[in-house]
């Protein structure tokens, strides 16, 4: 679950807490054993928890809301990612103490707020799109006077009770 610190974060907030994530990580993994497994699964969390902090930063630079939108969801899945390493890092021992503690609960915090982010940026992007269907077909309508129904009476033609 977010922080209260997350309820009013800026981007440039988010940012740096997300960056901060990464660099933390990149520390921790420094620590792993040397056993190849602990390498591999490190490796891993490094690719991972890099990956959210440089996805986010390449999020803020889209050049579309709907180009946002899908940088935002590749930065859920790495920082999900993420997490899993972590949950699997813990679970199997080969790491422990309190910056394990941190960053499960930093990674869980990124997953919500960033979770939260992409489901907001889905839910606008439906709605402009739902807008821009609707402009489209009001436009259509109004720009072309025949587009009437066949029972429609036509205003034009002549009845016979006009002289």
């Amino acid at each position: 679950m977010a922080d209260a610190r997350s309820a009013a974060m800026t981007p440039e907030e988010l940012r740096n807490r997300s960056m901060q994530f990464a660099v933390r990580t990149v520390r921790f993994c420094r620590t792993l054993p040397e056993a190849w497994e602990a390498r591999r699964i490190g490796g891993q969390l490094l690719d991972a928890a890099t990956s959210t902090a440089i996805n986010y930063r390449a999020a803020g630079r889209g050049r579309s809301h709907r180009e946002f939108t899908a940088k935002i969801g590749v930065v859920v899945e790495e920082a999900d990612e993420s997490l899993g390493w972590l949950e699997l890092i813990a679970q199997v021992q080969l790491a422990g103490g309190p910056e394990l503690v941190w960053l499960l609960g930093e990674s869980r915090e990124l997953v919500a707020i960033f979770g939260s982010s992409y489901a907001t940026a889905k839910e606008k992007d439906r709605l402009d799109r739902q807008e821009k269907r609707t402009r489209r077909s009001k436009s259509r309508l109004s720009n072309n006077p025949d587009r009437r129904s066949p029972d429609h009476p036509i205003a034009d033609s002549p009845t016979e009770d006009c002289p």
